[in-house]
């Protein structure tokens, strides 16, 4: 049986854990197109979310993290299996951040998708006058 490849990676690390070392089974991989969760050893799950389908993110740095180089990101986003996710625990996490804005505005162009197409979809809260355009 031959390994299961990702094809146009960008950017991939482990969520991090003890002292910030990458000893989890969970893998995160940033494609031109695509977020995915790997997680797991024995029973392996795949999440994807298409980048065109983020509305927004925020960058979490809670001490522990910090203290050794690390932070999360949390995505919100129209896909139905999920509409949050947190990239648990990675180190360049403000790199990474930009990284995901940047492929994710190559999508929305590629497919005629602003802001405005995807207002008010945060958290499940609709509101008519907010902007989420810009991250």
């Amino acid at each position: 049986m031959g390994k299961h490849q990702i094809k146009n990676v960008v950017w991939t690390d482990k969520k991090r854990t003890l002292f910030g070392l990458p000893l989890s089974f969970t893998t995160y991989y940033l494609t031109e197109t695509k977020l995915i969760t790997k997680a797991g050893f024995f029973n392996v799950d795949e999440d994807e979310i298409d980048l065109y389908k983020i509305t927004d993110k925020k960058i979490l740095r809670p001490m522990g993290q910090r203290m050794f180089g690390c932070g999360s990101i949390m995505i919100y986003s129209r896909d139905t299996d999920t509409p949050t996710k947190e990239i648990h625990c990675i180190k360049n996490v403000r790199e990474v951040s930009d990284m995901i804005d940047e492929y994710l505005n190559k999508m929305r162009d590629k497919y005629g998708i602003r802001g405005r197409d995807l207002m008010g979809y945060h958290d499940g809260y609709h509101d008519d006058h907010s902007d989420m355009g810009e991250f």
